[in-house]
């Protein structure tokens, strides 16, 4: 063969070049969505795992503590008020926990080497991260259906047009998928899958127990009641209860004035915008210089 019929060993040929353009970007997402969620299908436990950890919620909350907790505005142990409180929160906590899930998967990617091999490849080097986030919001809304099922069987009810209830869910995944990007940053950052869990785990504790999703903000410290108002998992579950209609008529959202609680849709929305442009960016950052 002569050297004219020789293929060049070129810098392109040997290490291919991402493709260019929103279109194919997009497309390129949804391939590694559709394989994450095939991969989800081949592995029903993890979906049915994650399920069971919220209905415990539901079910412990609603049945230890529901008597014992009293909503402002509502009659001392009237237990269907706090389960009109506790649900929006119980749905807020369980597309927050779906973070650590998040983080663990994409370490465990980095660490069998398979984002190694999607670099090799001529896509879009923030595809990959995009497709893992979509195959996590599509498995986040459907537990978030089976738990409103089971919120339903316990008595929570909204007292909203069906419109406004399916915005609720919307501002909850929403947030749920900015949390993502907060997973896939930590799973980028750590050696091994177990890591992932633990560190996405770590500060999603005080997130939304310094919150107004499981009991009344009114009854912390001062300085609490500060840093639960403005706390953007306080605002997804104030925006929530508002869309369903569990917000207590006559009751103040919130104690301290703070604009997040006047204005909880809004701010949730606010909130979850930030976090995706502020940790997609530092997540596709990480992702490029950890498989350089």
């Amino acid at each position: 063969m002569s050297a004219v019929d020789q293929p060049a060993d070129t810098a392109a040929t040997r290490h291919p070049q991402p493709r260019g353009g929103l279109v194919r970007s997009v497309r390129d997402a949804l391939v590694v969505a559709q394989r994450n969620l095939i991969r989800m299908l081949r592995i029903p436990e993890v979906v049915i795992f994650g399920l069971i950890q919220p209905i415990m919620f539901v079910v412990l909350f609603t049945y230890v503590f529901g008597g014992s907790i009293a909503v402002p505005g509502a009659r001392a142990g009237d237990a269907q008020a706090y389960r009109e409180f506790l649900m929006a929160g119980i749905f807020a906590q369980t597309v927050t926990f779906a973070t650590a899930g998040a983080g663990a998967g994409i370490a465990d990617d980095m660490h069998k080497g398979l984002i190694d091999r999607f670099r090799s490849l001529p896509m879009s080097r923030g595809a990959v991260l995009t497709g893992r986030t979509l195959a996590d919001l599509v498995q986040t809304a459907l537990t978030l259906v089976v738990l409103a099922v089971v919120a339903l069987l316990i008595g929570w009810r909204s007292h909203e047009n069906p419109a406004s209830v399916l915005a609720g869910f919307a501002l909850l995944l929403l947030l749920g998928y900015a949390f993502s990007w907060i997973g896939a940053l930590i799973g980028l950052s750590v050696r091994t899958p177990e890591a992932a869990t633990s560190g996405g785990l770590l500060w999603l504790f005080p997130l939304t127990f310094i919150s107004n999703a499981f009991v009344p903000v009114n009854g912390m410290p001062a300085f609490l009641q500060h840093v639960a108002e403005w706390n953007p998992f306080s605002a997804t579950v104030a925006g929530a209860r508002q869309l369903f209609g569990n917000s207590i008529e006559g009751v103040p959202q919130s104690v301290t004035g703070a604009w997040p609680m006047e204005h909880p849709v809004l701010a949730s929305v606010l909130w979850s915008v930030l976090i995706i442009v502020v940790f997609r960016t530092l997540a596709v950052r990480k992702y490029r210089s950890a498989t350089a």
